[in-house]
């Protein structure tokens, strides 16, 4: 692979071409890797980024394409005879072209994206006689939308391109299984379509009739406690990492993300939503709401004070049992004094309880969607903007909101509980 490097920085458009479309012909290369450096190449003014694109369009085309018209004409004996060359032998291509006839041509757009699959998409396709006209327009947009994404993320992450592929290796297993589930679940439904209609009809039918023994509050209750619960597992995993220390390249890489790929003057516009005065209109709007309703208004406000003024206490006992543990010498110097970030666990609290009273008992399916949509965008927005105008780090802002979003359900759950009893 370093000789392979040399050559790039020497010919860097022909190592390009000629390391995708023989990966596509199914030698051992790695089209990403040759990918993202080109990317570096791309930031360091080395290579144009269209021209790199394109580069990979055509390269990517004329593989698949070569491999497509390959097995059309050798057909299956081409693999019996020659696929062990290749790392496709006969019991190889079987279960490749199993998953491949099921998924049709559309998954040929995302199987670039796929190693062990990619190699083989074009052999299998021609082999299996799929028509040329139904297996291009796939092919060639696949080959295009993998280019942009790693020519992109090579050019964005510039001198950072070295802790993107640490990063890679560490996840991409975990991104293989969550895609394996969902082209499991997609391929399961096209074989048992119709058992699993009946399944699920029967399941639904089912459970409607048990929920009508059940009061909406009751199952609210149930969902409720089921996001705390996840909150929580959440809120105990980043106390380990933070007590490790692990924060570091998700920092670094976050931080460098911000700083070169938003426009910074847009980005501080998110600032306004932490002023005073927009704090003030979310809790005349969630007090308004409240006085509307008529009903179990001392109830909504004692959410709402709670809410509001614990989250403060809430974030003094955690530091302290962090200053515990520090002075315990639990693991030792922690890597940060303000995690969890005090601003973005009262900025979730606030504006979480304030959308949560206003769509609580909302008649109009469309609002609560919308409102809560435009909740988390600010919540992106106000964390980018902080990022860039102040020395927190992100690690601290992902921490404030996971750890006050914990003491915002915890709240929900207790005086939806309350809110039952006085019912009852």
């Amino acid at each position: 692979m370093s000789y392979l490097i040399t050559l790039f920085e020497q010919h860097s458009y022909l190592i390009l071409f000629l390391g995708i479309f023989l990966e596509l012909m199914a030698f051992p290369i790695s089209g990403e890797f040759l990918m993202s450096y080109a990317g570096y190449f791309v930031y360091q003014g080395k290579m144009n980024y269209l021209l790199a694109l394109l580069t990979v369009l055509l390269s990517g085309g004329v593989g698949i394409t070569a491999t497509y018209w390959i097995g059309r004409a050798g057909g299956y004996k081409l693999i019996e005879k020659y696929g062990k060359y290749i790392h496709l032998g006969p019991e190889r291509y079987q279960k490749t072209a199993a998953w491949f006839e099921r998924s049709g041509s559309k998954l040929l757009i995302f199987a670039y994206f796929i190693p062990g699959i990619r190699h083989f998409t074009g052999y299998i396709s021609g082999i299996t006689r799929m028509p040329f006209r139904k297996f291009i327009i796939p092919a060639y947009l696949g080959s295009f939308l993998w280019g942009i994404c790693f020519i992109t993320l090579g050019t964005v992450l510039g001198p950072r391109w070295e802790v993107f592929h640490q990063a890679a290796r560490r996840y991409f297993i975990i991104f293989i299984i969550v895609f394996a589930i969902v082209m499991a679940g997609f391929l399961a439904f096209r074989l048992y379509k119709n058992s699993i209609k009946e399944f699920f009809i029967h399941f639904l039918t089912s459970l409607v009739y048990r929920l009508k023994t059940i009061r909406n509050t009751e199952i609210f209750l149930i969902f409720l406690t089921i996001a705390l619960i996840g909150l929580v597992v959440l809120m105990l995993g980043m106390a380990q990492d933070y007590l490790y220390d692990k924060f570091t390249p998700f920092n670094e890489l976050a931080e460098y993300l911000v700083h070169t790929t938003v426009y910074r003057g847009w980005l501080k516009v998110f600032l306004v939503f932490q002023s005073p005065y927009a704090v003030g209109v979310m809790i005349a709007a969630a007090i308004i709401r409240i006085w509307q309703r008529d009903k179990n208004r001392l109830l909504e406000n004692l959410l709402l004070i709670v809410s509001i003024l614990g989250v403060r206490i809430f974030h003094e006992t955690i530091m302290r049992i962090f200053s515990k543990l520090e002075i315990t010498g639990f693991v030792g110097k922690f890597h940060s004094a303000n995690f969890p970030d005090i601003n973005a666990a009262l900025l979730i609290v606030l504006y979480g309880t304030t959308i949560f009273l206003l769509v609580r008992h909302s008649k109009k399916n469309y609002f609560p969607i919308s409102i809560s949509i435009i909740g988390v965008i600010i919540l992106i927005g106000t964390a980018g903007a902080n990022l860039e105008t102040t020395h927190v780090l992100p690690s601290d802002i992902i921490g404030g909101y996971v750890y006050g979003g914990v003491w915002m359900f915890f709240n929900f759950l207790l005086f939806e509980m309350f809110r039952l009893m006085v019912e009852r």
